[in-house]
């Protein structure tokens, strides 16, 4: 395996099914909206200042402390303008990152503070995502977001929630997700709003396994049907692992591989929440080594300073991953998204194959051009 620099990974296609919409706004974005609606609650208004305001979540420890560095970035977030602007500007970047899929998560009823009706969050999210996708093509880029409509654990509002996703499907939103605080709220308490879901055959993914460990999972699962599962992390609570690198699952562990049940695995946020210490003790290796189906995700990309290139780039310098991890993590979200399935197999077959293959053969080539000036020269 050859370690791949942030260049080469950039020009990758790249998957992303876990990205909040409000965790990933540019801080340039956020200064201009206090400007404009008179709000002093930034810690600054300095765009480096509150950039590092924001790095310093990678110091939280804990998912609850990370959560506050939503609160100002939410509370500025209350007008139809701003969400289309601020997911106009997510589509351009994770375009602009190589990312040729997107899964955008928001929560609605965060946004209705100033009057706004949970309908019109979505359109305005939508219609953002809509104009993103037209100036990314101008600017050479080819990408397909989707919206993710998330309901609070620690709410009461989530089968109003899964309502509002299932009646927006043929315009964009392609799931439901529950998100938030695990520890003490866990996913049962939402089993309306699961099974509404589930009865109009729609798609469904639960934020567990990161705050909390195994009974979170079991519940999203066996409880609530869920079709992936968010973070995940704390599956591998569910594996031995030998000295000599082999791996005993348990019950839980083996359904979810063998389900191939999809763990949208956010490495970097992890390290930030605390829930493992740093990135060589992430079982993303050991889980890509027993085959579960792998996805690699930002999950916030501006609280937690990262990207897709970000993400792969770390990844192979920490675990050596080259072209064919990053290719396999790529076509497992590709396989994992919310679409149909003929959609789903164009993109791996049409756009994430070729391109990954390209980069092989590059990357040979250059190696064999590499080796042979150092041959020694004989004249002939």
């Amino acid at each position: 395996m050859t370690q791949l620099d942030a260049a080469r990974v950039r020009r990758l296609p790249k998957v992303v099914l876990h990205d909040h919409l409000d965790g990933g706004v540019r801080p340039q974005t956020l200064v201009e909206l206090a400007h404009d609606t008179g709000y002093t609650g930034l810690p600054s208004t300095n765009v480096t200042e509150l950039s590092s305001w924001f790095a310093a979540a990678a110091h939280a420890g804990s998912l609850e402390n990370y959560l506050t560095r939503f609160t100002p970035v939410v509370d500025l977030l209350q007008s139809s303008a701003a969400l289309e602007r601020i997911a106009t500007e997510a589509v351009l970047d994770l375009a602009a990152d190589g990312v040729v899929y997107a899964e955008l998560k928001i929560a609605p009823e965060q946004h209705t503070q100033r009057g706004l009706a949970v309908d019109e969050v979505v359109e305005a999210v939508l219609a953002g995502l809509n104009v993103g996708v037209a100036r990314a093509r101008l600017r050479g880029h080819e990408i397909h977001p989707r919206l993710l409509l998330t309901a609070l654990r620690q709410a009461a509002t989530s089968t109003e929630i899964a309502r509002l996703a299932v009646r927006y499907r043929e315009a964009g939103v392609v799931g439901f997700d529950i998100a938030g605080p695990e520890a003490g709220y866990p996913p049962t308490r939402h089993l309306s709003a699961c099974e509404h879901v589930r009865q109009e055959n729609f798609n469904l993914t639960i934020h567990a396994g990161e705050g909390f460990g195994l009974s979170s999972i079991w519940e999203a699962i066996q409880w609530c049907g869920a079709d992936r599962l968010g973070h995940g992390t704390r599956i591998a609570d569910d594996i031995a692992v030998a000295e000599d690198g082999s791996a005993k699952l348990g019950q839980l562990a083996a359904y979810v591989r063998d389900k191939r049940i999809p763990l949208e695995m956010c490495p970097t946020s992890n390290v930030h929440t605390g829930v493992v210490p740093n990135l060589a003790a992430h079982p993303i290796d050991t889980l890509r080594r027993q085959r579960f189906r792998v996805t690699v995700n930002t999950s916030s990309r501006t609280i937690s300073q990262t990207s897709m290139t970000a993400e792969f780039t770390e990844l192979s310098r920490e675990f050596g991953y080259g072209v064919d991890e990053l290719s396999w993590f790529t076509v497992n979200a590709m396989k994992s998204a919310f679409i149909g399935h003929d959609e789903r197999l164009r993109l791996i077959n049409e756009v994430i194959k070729p391109a990954y293959a390209r980069e092989r053969i590059s990357h040979v080539s250059g190696a064999f051009f590499r080796m042979e000036d150092a041959w020694p020269h004989t004249g002939r």
